[in-house]
C-alpha cells in the first residue's frame, strides 16, 4: 500500500498511545472490519444497502480546495539545502542571489519577488441552498484563495464568513448560478444517537472525491485534548486525509457530526475517528454566520477535576463528581455572585456537572449576558447562587483569589510527610516566591510520603487545609489534628507554586 503523507500536523493523544491525525486530507472508507465478525442476527438488522441515503446527501458534500499564496526569495527555489555551518555557505548564497537578481547589483530588497503556493484538500457540506457550507478551520487556515468543488465538477469561489479554531469550524459562502442550484443537508440531534447507531460519511480522501463509507456510533462523548471543548463522537466509519470538514450522516439524511480527526499510529484509518457532533457545531455556526465571530459565555473561574480522596476531604455526598474551584478572577462574574475557591459546581443552568471537563464547555454555550442558577458544595453543604455570564475573550487569564497575610514563623514542622516553615525574606529569595504568595512554605518532602507521590515540591505553598486558610506551620498542624477527629480519611490541601498558580491536593491520614 503507497503511503501519502499528510497534509495537516498531527495532534498526538498520549493516552491511547496513538496519535490523533487531522483528517484534513481524508474521510473514511469502506465498512468496518468488525463487523465481520458480528453474530449474522446482529447483522441482519443492519441496512442491506445504503445507495438510496448516498444519493439522497451526495450533492450537497462538497470538496474544498484552499491555496495559501506567500512571497518567497528569489533564490529560495535554486538555492540547494546545505548543512547549517557548511563552510561554503556564504559562498553559495550570494553566487545564487546573484543568478536570482540576473548578475544585477540591486539589494534583496530591490530584487524581483517570487510567489510560493501552498495547496490543501479537504471536505465539506451545504446547510443552506443560497450558499453556505461548513468545513473545519484547519482546512482553510489562513488561505487567501478557496474553491468550493460541487459533486459534479462545478467551482465556485468561497468567501470566509468566519471560522473559529477551538472547536475546528469555518463557514463560508459561495454563489450559486440560476444553471446549478445548490442541494442542502439539514443537521440532526446528535444527542439521540447511541453507541451501536448506524452512520455514513461522504467526503473527499486524499482527494479522490465523492467517497462513501459507513460505521457505526463506537462511543459519545470523547476528550482527545485537542481543544478546551473536546466532546467528540467517535466512530469506526474510515475517515483518512482529506476527510476533515465532511458530514457524518444518520440514517434520515442528517447531518449529527463534522469529521475532523482519526487516531492512527500509522497515518491511515485504523477504525477510530471523531466527529463534532451537530449539538456543539450548530450553535457555533449560528453565531458566526450572524456575527462573523463566537460570543462565548464566561464565568471567571479556574477549575481541576474531583478524584475520590478529594471527595471524601471535602465531605461531597455521592462520591467524585463536579469540578472543584481552585481561582476566582476578582473581575469575574462568579466572583460578583459569591463563588469561593474549594466551592464544587455540580450543576450549572440545569445541566449536571459530572466531571470538571463537563463544565467550560457549557458555560461557552450559555448566551453572554444571561442569568443563570449555579449549584455548589461548600464545605458540604449545597447552595444555589445567580450567576450573570460575562464574554469570554482569548486575551483574558484568569486571576486567583487572594488570601490573608500570614505571620511569618521560621520554625519548621513536620507534618503529612512535609518540612513546613512560614514564609520568610529568605525562602522567598531562595525559591522565588511572588509577594503576592502566602501561606506555609514547602521545604523538604519525605520521599516515601504521599505528598510525594502527589507530587508537592519544596518551595511551594501551601495556602489552605480541610478549606481553612493558614499562615504558620502550627495552623496546618491544628488543622491536620482535627480532622482526624472528626473521622476524616483525607485532608485537601490548596497549594501554590512560587508564581502563584493554585491546586487542590488531598493527602491521606492514615
Amino acid at each position: 500500500m503507497q503511503s501519502v503523507a499528510s497534509a495537516a500536523p498531527a495532534r498526538r493523544l498520549p493516552a491511547l498511545r496513538g496519535r490523533v491525525r487531522s483528517a484534513f486530507f481524508g474521510v473514511m472508507v469502506g465498512a468496518s472490519v468488525a463487523s465481520a465478525m458480528l453474530p449474522l442476527a446482529v447483522l441482519a438488522k443492519g441496512p442491506d444497502s445504503l445507495a438510496d441515503l448516498a444519493d439522497q446527501v451526495t450533492d450537497a458534500v462538497v470538496n474544498i480546495s484552499a491555496s495559501t499564496t506567500v512571497d518567497a526569495k528569489p533564490s529560495a527555489r535554486n538555492m540547494p539545502q546545505l548543512p547549517p555551518g557548511t563552510p561554503f555557505e556564504d559562498l553559495f548564497e550570494e553566487f545564487f542571489n546573484r543568478r536570482g537578481n540576473k548578475g544585477g547589483d540591486r539589494s534583496e530588497n530591490d530584487a524581483p519577488r517570487q510567489q510560493r503556493k501552498s495547496n490543501s484538500l479537504g471536505s465539506g457540506f451545504i446547510i443552506d441552498a443560497q450558499g453556505i457550507v461548513v468545513t473545519n478551520n484547519h482546512v482553510i487556515g489562513d488561505a487567501n484563495d478557496i474553491q468550493v468543488i460541487l459533486h459534479d465538477g462545478t467551482k465556485l469561489k468561497a468567501e470566509i464568513i468566519g471560522k473559529d479554531s477551538k472547536i475546528d469550524l469555518a463557514v463560508l459562502r459561495v454563489k450559486p448560478t440560476a444553471e446549478r442550484p445548490l442541494k442542502a443537508v439539514p443537521f440532526g440531534d446528535s444527542d439521540k444517537m447511541r453507541p451501536g447507531d448506524w452512520v455514513i460519511a461522504i467526503g473527499n480522501p486524499f482527494g479522490l472525491g465523492g467517497s462513501v463509507s459507513a460505521g457505526i456510533v463506537s462511543a459519545r462523548g470523547r476528550n482527545i485534548e485537542s481543544g478546551p471543548y473536546d466532546n467528540y463522537i467517535q466512530t469506526d466509519a474510515a475517515i483518512n486525509k482529506g476527510n476533515s470538514g465532511g458530514p457524518l450522516f444518520n440514517m434520515d439524511g442528517e447531518v449529527i457530526g463534522i469529521n475532523t480527526a482519526i487516531l492512527s499510529p500509522t497515518g491511515g484509518s485504523v477504525g477510530i475517528g471523531f466527529a463534532v457532533p451537530s449539538g456543539t457545531a450548530k450553535p457555533v455556526i449560528d453565531q458566526l454566520r450572524e456575527f462573523g465571530e463566537v460570543r462565548r459565555g464566561w464565568l471567571g473561574v479556574r477549575i481541576q477535576n474531583v478524584d475520590d480522596a478529594t471527595a471524601e476531604a471535602l465531605g461531597l455526598k455521592g462520591g467524585a463528581k463536579g469540578a472543584l474551584v481552585a481561582g476566582v478572577d476578582e473581575k469575574g462574574p462568579a466572583k460578583t455572585a459569591g463563588l469561593e475557591v474549594g466551592d464544587v459546581i455540580v450543576k450549572f443552568n440545569g445541566n449536571t456537572v459530572k466531571a470538571s471537563s463537563d463544565l467550560p464547555r457549557i458555560v461557552a454555550a450559555t448566551p453572554v449576558g444571561k442569568t443563570v442558577d449555579v449549584v455548589v458544595v461548600r464545605k458540604g453543604q449545597e447552595s444555589t447562587k445567580a450567576v450573570t455570564l460575562g464574554r469570554l475573550e482569548d486575551s483574558e487569564k484568569p486571576q486567583l483569589a487572594n488570601v490573608k497575610q500570614p505571620e511569618p514563623e521560621s520554625a519548621v514542622r513536620q507534618v503529612l510527610g512535609l518540612n513546613l516553615s512560614g514564609i520568610t525574606d529568605e525562602l522567598r529569595r531562595r525559591y522565588s516566591i511572588k509577594d503576592s504568595v502566602k501561606g506555609v512554605v514547602v521545604t523538604r518532602v519525605d520521599p516515601n510520603s504521599t505528598a510525594a507521590d502527589k507530587r508537592i515540591q519544596p518551595g511551594e505553598v501551601i495556602v489552605e487545609v480541610g478549606q481553612e486558610a493558614v499562615n504558620i506551620p502550627a495552623d496546618i498542624s491544628k488543622r491536620v489534628d482535627a480532622l482526624k477527629k472528626e473521622g476524616r480519611k483525607s485532608v485537601l490541601l490548596l497549594v501554590a507554586s512560587a508564581s502563584g498558580d493554585v491546586r487542590f491536593v488531598a493527602i491521606g491520614l492514615d
